[in-house]
């Protein structure tokens, strides 16, 4: 690995990164900031810790109080209510004035040499935005077949060589990039979310560049509120909307008849492979779900709502809401 410092040079002035954490109602908080005070970081790098409370009241704030003092960087609490995850994102834009802003999620736990890698590949190929991995871990009462596919890890998708949207379980974006600069999440999708996706893309759109960094790791225990196949199928189903939202807003006419007739297209072939596969737990879920998505998409481009997974109904029980939207 590149370090940072030799990337960017022994006398070179500080650079300064804040990490946001977006939080709602999560335990496994504290291991997420204990994580991130265990990072390899060089001496020209200062980090501080930004925790985004998005309760309606200030359930992390004790939390956070208690930890700070053991942890070796700054620690900033904002309360940023409520349930409307775009608003606590936000909130970490807003409160960072670093060179670099990063986001982790609050149920993850960042490898030692996280950082030091995104600013790696931030510097070798000044892009605008560094994504890295997300490597699920699963219960032993995870589905076999669940845990034979890694349905929960996150990797960038390529489309034609490059990186077209990307995603804030794992990110790092360069603060003076006229790409970022000014740009917020949407509001009216901090419920349902894809504000990553539609961020990301819009980003992309404008002329910003997406790089990823694949030893950038960070791990996300999968509870079982989420090791279910119907976590799943919503997941991808919304999935499918943002892409389908998003696909509409340049097409229409005969073009927009083309994206049904694609997406319909696509859905009945992850069908028949399902039937295909029905004996293979993993490739017929994994068809399904490819399915489940598709439809999505045709959901979206008929401009129908985005299913909700954020808030106060969304997020019960708390241990199976997910502070991610992709």
């Amino acid at each position: 690995m590149t370090s940072v410092a030799g990337v960017m040079g022994e006398n070179s002035q500080q650079v300064r990164i804040d990490i946001g954490v977006c939080t709602y109602r999560r335990k496994e908080l504290e291991a997420t900031l204990r994580s991130l005070g265990r990072l390899a970081l060089p001496e020209n790098c200062r980090i501080r810790v930004i925790v985004a409370d998005n309760d309606v009241s200030p359930s992390a704030k004790e939390r956070v109080a208690r930890l700070a003092p053991s942890l070796p960087f700054e620690l900033r609490y904002v309360h940023c209510p409520a349930s409307n995850i775009s608003i606590a994102r936000n909130a970490c834009l807003d409160a960072s004035d670093g060179d670099f802003i990063a986001f982790i999620d609050d149920d993850e736990m960042a490898s030692e040499d996280w950082l030091a890698h995104l600013m790696a590949r931030a510097e070798d190929t000044d892009a605008d935005v560094v994504l890295g991995p997300v490597q699920a871990s699963y219960g032993k009462d995870a589905p076999r077949w669940m845990r034979r596919g890694d349905f929960h890890s996150t990797y960038p998708v390529w489309v034609k060589g490059e990186i077209r949207t990307g995603y804030t379980c794992n990110v790092l974006l360069r603060r003076a990039s006229p790409f970022v600069t000014g740009r917020h999440f949407s509001l009216a999708l901090g419920r349902s979310g894809g504000e990553d996706t539609q961020y990301f893309s819009e980003l992309h759109e404008a002329g910003g560049r997406i790089a990823y960094a694949p030893e950038a790791w960070v791990h996300e225990p999968v509870p079982a509120g989420r090791a279910q196949f119907s976590w799943l199928a919503k997941r991808r189903f919304r999935v499918g909307q943002t892409h389908g939202r998003l696909t509409a807003r340049k097409a229409a006419g005969v073009g927009l008849a083309k994206q049904f007739v694609l997406a319909a297209a696509k859905a009945a072939y992850s069908f028949g492979a399902a039937l295909l596969t029905f004996f293979s737990a993993t490739h017929r879920n994994r068809s399904i779900l490819r399915g489940i998505m598709h439809m999505g998409v045709i959901s979206g481009l008929m401009g129908i709502r985005e299913i909700e997974q954020y808030g106060e109904t969304a997020m019960a029980p708390a241990s199976g809401g997910k502070s991610r939207a992709t």
